[in-house]
């Protein structure tokens, strides 16, 4: 069976949300946090929400995940609410959407379809256009279930003895399988092309610094903060898609990269982690991960195991001596005392609280970033007094760290990673050779 996506361009359509509480889900979230997750991915759809519930499910039924009593049930409420969409919290078999939109009589989707029409909404560039398609064809590929005999094609073979030929929906599945592999070479491109990208930025060199964090934890707002860019962000689950790079001026005027990346979320569709891997690529790349949390939500702490699981999927650990510092954004909407004891844990922590929306803590954060970037050792260098050049370039590429003026000129300070200090060494021989002799 094949999904019909939601008309974005019709009036609003009437929408149930249905949250099925699995007797042995993890304890991190109640279901009530959960349903009201699903709500506003519902919400960043435009449907309207006339009802949302909680089901206890404690044993799922392979035809129709509920029990029959509670499939009759939802069929008289939707009737009631005049509902256009059913939305299931949960992923769902292909039989079993199948039989939920038999047995009520209204377009049923579940998590992961849910979550990839979304992206499909909200994906801007061409890169993100082929992501989402693709992971929607995969998707879609295990939704066509051999169901319509009425679209076999004419007998195959001769005689009465043939079988029969092919069928529409095996035609279907072919057609999608040729569009899958012709999307993963086109993605294999975009892996190679970021790939010299990566490869450019790392001549030049800037350190890359980026932005991970669940979907709405303000890392959009933070993005914009710290370089002054307009991305969109607003306060919506999965506002911003497309993956955005501008240039951080650190303290002592270095430069750096910033990265922002699509929002993360608990039981993330495999199809777009595989689909999001070249993007992703960014933060597996990246010298400096901040970890971007909503400290003013109660479910802040569960929000922080999900994103921890996306970075070890895609091959970012802690304990490979990663630099992730985690950003607790939203400070502003917390009472005096609770930000008090919140500065606390987060110096005994190694976090750093901001607010994004409202500036406060940005100046600390920027230098705790500085910090991170600058592992490499000091050097001095002895430039003339009309050398403006090379203290440009130490000022653009390193992090200058003392400046002294003389009758003799300038002693400079700064800190260059390996590969700056070796492209300033053959831009100025002679200032290295005379700083070897001295």
């Amino acid at each position: 069976m094949k999904t019909t996506p939601i008309d974005h361009r019709a009036p609003p359509q009437a929408a149930l949300v249905i949250h099925p509480a699995r007797s042995r889900a993890s304890l991190a979230r109640t279901p009530e946090e959960r349903l009201e997750e699903a709500v506003g991915l519902a919400g960043a759809l435009d449907l309207e929400v006339r009802r949302s519930l909680v089901v206890p499910l404690r044993s799922p039924s392979p035809a129709t995940l509920f029990g029959s009593g509670k499939v009759e049930e939802v069929a008289d409420l939707c009737r009631d609410l005049e509902a256009d969409v059913v939305v299931i919290d949960d992923a769902l078999s292909p039989i079993q959407q199948r039989n939920l939109e038999r047995a009520w009589q209204v377009k049923v989707i579940d998590r992961t379809g849910l979550i990839l029409e979304i992206f499909a909404r909200r994906a801007r560039t061409g890169e993100g256009r082929l992501q989402v398609e693709l992971a929607r064809l995969e998707y879609e590929r295990s939704r066509l279930v051999r169901t319509w005999t009425h679209l076999e094609r004419q007998r195959g073979g001769f005689g009465f003895l043939g079988g029969p030929g092919e069928t529409q929906i095996e035609a279907d599945r072919r057609l999608l399988m040729d569009r899958i592999v012709k999307l993963k070479a086109e993605l294999t491109d975009v892996r190679r092309t970021r790939g010299l990208q990566r490869q450019g930025r790392k001549r030049v060199p800037y350190p890359i610094v980026a932005l991970v964090g669940y979907t709405n934890a303000g890392k959009s707002t933070l993005f914009n903060r710290l370089t002054g860019a307009e991305v969109l962000a607003k306060s919506m689950l999965f506002a911003t898609l497309d993956p955005t790079l501008r240039q951080l001026r650190l303290p002592g005027g270095r430069s750096a990269i910033l990265s922002d990346t699509v929002g993360f979320i608990s039981d993330l569709p495999h199809e777009l982690v595989e689909a999001f891997r070249a993007t992703l690529d960014e933060v597996r790349e990246a010298d400096v991960i901040l970890h971007v949390r909503d400290i003013a939500t109660h479910d802040s702490e569960a929000q922080s195991q999900d994103v921890n699981q996306v970075l070890g999927e895609i091959g970012v650990a802690r304990d490979e001596g990663r630099r992730i510092l985690e950003v607790w954004n939203k400070i502003d909407l917390l009472d005096a005392e609770a930000r008090v004891d919140l500065a606390e844990q987060a110096r005994a922590r190694g976090a750093v609280a901001v607010s994004a929306a409202g500036g406060e803590g940005i100046d600390a954060l920027l230098a705790r970033i500085a910090s991170l970037i600058d592992e490499a050792p000091e050097r001095t260098f002895r430039l003339g007094a009309a050398d403006g050049e090379a203290l440009a370039w130490l000022y653009r590429h390193g992090r200058v760290t003392d400046r002294r003026e003389s009758e003799a000129g300038l002693t400079v300070t700064a800190r260059l990673d390996p590969q700056a200090l070796g492209r300033f060494e053959q831009m100025r021989p002679e200032l290295t050779t005379r700083l070897a002799a001295e």
